[in-house]
């Protein structure tokens, strides 16, 4: 059993116990206290369920959930477990459901989560079934407590968890509604299994000084390059951020060729319209990464958009939901190149591919790192906004929120 005290030996942010990836006591106090904690975690997009009875399955942490719209138009959360037997009570992804019914006993409940029937709970002829003191109301499914921003789901299992706009700053705020100005539009989904801890993801989507070095595709083609103007956004609770950058080149290339990166080569694109794009945000910004603690990536690259939710599925592994989305407005050129684009982001996209590889990369190393850490300096020791994105002062800031909430 690990001693949560010595887990991490100092009072800063720069050296990462390596324990923190592989413990299974770790991950159990993880799900106890972040994902059923005081933290807001994306379930999915409101247009994903837009008519009463219209529900969707998803997880909040590795815990399954059912997202629905009640019949009174407000959406309600569950538990996805039945109370009698403990099996999964939904099944499909999406679907409509007057009420929702187990197919082991046929233990069935309405939107709300309250049970209301029980197949054969007077008996057969007379004998068995439940006993007198038996009360429907007291077997209800554990509630999830909603919140809704610019048409993202969150929920929480701790219903005195702060009101999301608190929980997520002002500058957090602003950056979501950026990127989901008006009604949204799914335009297709891929899950993506990563043989790693989530937690290394969360980290990697909160660096934005591996970007130019790692992915090939964003030096080559100059979609993104350290040397190009832009920012870090780190929240005041340290666990949520914002990575952004312009198209314009401020200088600083000479860096690059001094550095010979393997992200730098002659490579060419045969069809270079996929690098097009328009200014939809009005603003000049090209890419935004945007992450709400524990488990929620907003991502913009050009007109690519996109909501990550990181799912744990245990100490080393975690599937990432990619949801892909548009507007309702807009036109058919804009709607071809947002597809277009989407060949950036995924398993094999040609930016996001490396990501799935190096996170498995730290998890195939971790044998033998007992007492040891990584280390965190790049930018300073401190978890707030910089102006460079020479930085990982985001990580900083999620391992900041993350030992608040774990207590270690």
């Amino acid at each position: 059993m690990t001693e949560m005290a010595d887990v991490w030996v100092d009072d800063g942010l720069t050296q990462v116990p390596y324990a923190v990836y592989d413990d299974a006591e770790i991950y159990a106090r993880e799900r106890a206290r972040l994902f059923q904690g005081p933290t807001w975690n994306v379930l999915g997009l409101e247009c994903e369920i837009p008519e009463p009875g219209d529900y969707k399955t998803t997880h909040l942490g590795d815990i399954p959930v059912v997202l629905v719209r009640g019949r009174d138009g407000v959406l309600k959360a569950f538990e996805n477990r039945c109370a009698h037997r403990g099996a999964l009570l939904c099944l499909e992804r999406f679907g409509n459901a007057k009420t929702f019914t187990c197919v082991y006993h046929a233990w069935s409940y309405n939107h709300d989560g309250d049970l209301v029937g029980v197949a054969f709970q007077n008996g057969v002829k007379g004998e068995g079934g439940m006993p007198d003191t038996f009360r429907r109301e007291d077997h209800g499914l554990t509630r999830v407590k909603i919140a809704v921003l610019a048409g993202l789901v969150f929920g929480s299992f701790d219903w005195q968890v702060p009101a999301l706009e608190d929980y997520l700053g002002p500058d957090i705020v602003a950056r979501i509604h950026r990127v989901l100005p008006r009604p949204v539009k799914v335009l297709g989904y891929y899950t993506q299994t990563m043989r790693n801890n989530w937690k290394l993801y969360a980290e990697n989507v909160r660096d934005p000084y591996h970007a130019s070095i790692l992915h090939l595709f964003f030096t080559t083609f100059r979609v993104n390059r350290l040397s190009q103007k832009g920012g870090i956004i780190v929240s005041e609770n340290g666990g949520h951020h914002v990575s952004y950058s312009k198209l314009e080149q401020s200088g600083g290339d000479q860096d690059y060729d001094a550095a010979k990166l393997r992200a730098d080569s002659e490579f060419g694109l045969k069809e270079p319209g996929i690098l097009g794009g328009r200014d939809e945000f009005n603003d000049g910004i090209t890419l935004q990464i945007l992450s709400v603690f524990p488990n929620l990536v907003l991502q913009q690259v050009r007109n690519n958009l996109v909501v990550r939710q990181i799912v744990p599925r245990g100490v080393d592994k975690a599937d990432i939901v990619w949801t892909n989305y548009g507007f309702e407005d807009d036109d058919a050129e804009l709607a071809d190149l947002r597809l277009m684009q989407a060949n950036f982001i995924g398993p094999a996209g040609y930016i996001s591919m490396e990501d799935g590889a190096v996170g498995n990369f730290i998890q195939r190393a971790l044998p033998g790192t007992a007492g040891e850490t990584s280390v965190v300096l790049m930018g300073g020791e401190d978890a707030a906004s910089q102006g460079s994105r020479a930085t990982e002062t985001s990580i900083r800031g999620f391992w900041k929120a993350y030992r608040k909430l774990m207590d270690i």
